[in-house]
């Protein structure tokens, strides 16, 4: 069962955007990283394509290391670790707190 599924609210814990809350939106697993919106964004300077007429700095989410960020607890609000619980012969991730991790 993985810590970090797509639609978690994740906080980062490190680095430059350190302390910033996102969810996120793709998981790279066998890089062990994710994407989180709005966290870690990069310029790239895009030349005109067919496909895109006008080229020109583009924005957007680059991945980050998955150590980085921790889920947050849904009633304390802040980071936790993840655990996993079985309830009524389903596993699902638990935070530290007892409250269930629920993705998106």
């Amino acid at each position: 069962m993985r810590r970090l599924r797509v639609g978690d609210l994740v906080q980062v814990i490190s680095g430059k955007d350190k302390g910033k809350q996102g969810r996120v939106t793709k998981v790279l697993a066998e890089d062990d990283k994710v994407v989180v919106e709005g966290i870690n964004v990069v310029t790239r300077h895009q030349r005109p394509t067919p496909r895109n007429q006008q080229g020109g700095k583009i924005t957007k989410e680059a991945p980050l290391y998955a150590s980085k960020v921790m889920p947050v607890d849904p009633t304390t609000g802040k980071p936790t670790r993840v655990k996993s619980t079985v309830v009524d012969g389903k596993k699902q991730r638990t935070a530290k707190s007892g409250a269930v991790i629920a993705a998106g």
